[in-house]
């Protein structure tokens, strides 16, 4: 894995928030899978590291998003950790994986993942952690790999031209759009190997 990715391990990230604004909104969940390689090459998704966070102090929550998640603040099961914590458990996961994949860092891996950087930075930067795991601003973006490999953009449409099951009613928690995003990775890039491995070798080079 540290060689087919110049030593970072990309790791599946879904946040569940409470807007869209990174400074401002609530971070109320977090899901993390990394990625696993076998001696072929060929990428499975490994075991899902999951928190609930509690809402920094002064956030805010758009009751719109809590419509979409279903997240109910004061569920007494919901058994949410403070940022730091959250993050804490979650780091310590990914530094796990990291190290024994061989790997340096971490790379995140997310279905518009700029936006799920974004409120992982902001927490990171709110609580002062000094071990974050993931590259601060490198990402891969499965709606780009999913609109050159299946023409979708949106995530259910291209699980689901993947081949992959879908299930409209636990979409939108962030352990199972992790998992499904992590599937959907693992196929593109192990369909990519594959074809990569039919092509015929350049014009001129030796065999």
């Amino acid at each position: 894995m540290a060689d087919r990715f110049r030593g970072f391990l990309p790791v599946v990230v879904d946040l569940e928030t409470g807007g869209f604004e990174a400074n401002r909104h609530a971070l109320l969940e977090i899901a993390a899978i990394p990625i696993l390689m076998d001696g072929e090459g060929r990428f499975s998704p490994g075991e899902t590291i999951t928190t609930h966070v509690e809402p920094f102090p002064g956030s805010e929550i758009d009751p719109k998003s809590l419509e979409i998640t279903g997240i109910d603040i004061g569920h007494p099961f919901r058994d949410a950790k403070p940022e730091r914590e959250a993050l804490d458990h979650i780091f310590t996961g990914v530094r796990a994986a990291a190290r024994k994949a061989e790997c340096q860092r971490a790379i995140l891996v997310g279905h518009n993942a700029h936006f799920d950087l974004g409120f992982l930075n902001a927490a990171v930067a709110r609580v002062g952690h000094k071990r974050n795991p993931f590259h601060p601003f490198s990402t891969f973006d499965t709606v780009t790999l999913a609109g050159l490999a299946f023409g979708q953009t949106v995530l259910s449409r291209a699980v689901q031209a993947a081949g992959l099951s879908w299930d409209g009613e636990q979409a939108h928690s962030a352990v199972y759009d992790t998992e499904r995003t992590a599937e959907l990775f693992c196929l593109i890039m192990n369909r990519w190997r594959d074809y990569a491995g039919l092509l015929p070798p350049p014009a001129g080079s030796t065999p």
